[in-house]
């Protein structure tokens, strides 16, 4: 990876902030997101594990309007937000791979109890998880995504504002 400018990347970084964020910035033109959408490659296990493990209600099931056989459902993560999963028959999907350029994780927010009850679902499934600064935790779903959970409220990351 070569030698990196830890001066360097700091400096750009401040003229970044400097350059673009305001503390009188207008309001987004976005209400929130709609939904994020992933692959599953079984059903059944995708729903048991969000509805189940981590608590996240299934809102919707129904045909993906773009491949004929394969559905596309919606789970609840709170505040109007979904996250949604399509699967693909006979297209032989392979598990999730971070990559370069692509999806890191999804950090969803809950609260700090439901934090401790949710990490308490993931011991009791076997799911393995790396846990952070004591409010994130780490864990890869059945097909492979990267998830967090992160006890922070929302606009909150680690005690620092970031809304």
């Amino acid at each position: 990876m070569g030698d990196i400018d830890l001066a360097a990347i700091e400096a750009e970084r401040t003229r970044i902030r400097d350059t673009y964020l305001h503390e009188d910035r207008p309001a987004s033109s976005a209400r929130g997101v709609h939904h994020v959408a992933l692959l599953s490659s079984d059903v059944e296990r995708t729903v048991r594990f969000y509805q189940d493990v981590l608590e996240f209600p299934l809102t919707e099931i129904f045909e993906n309007r773009d491949y004929k056989g394969s559905n596309h459902f919606f789970f609840d993560i709170g505040n109007g937000n979904l996250l949604a999963f399509f699967d693909f028959p006979g297209l032989d999907l392979r598990p999730y791979t971070e990559v370069l350029g692509g999806l890191h994780h999804i950090a969803i927010s809950v609260e700090p109890s439901r934090w401790r009850r949710l990490r308490a679902n993931l011991d009791a499934a076997g799911v393995d998880y790396q846990s952070e600064s004591g409010t994130s935790i780490y864990f890869a779903d059945p097909d492979g995504a990267r998830l967090e959970l992160i006890a922070d409220p929302l606009g909150e990351m680690y005690g620092d504002r970031v809304m």
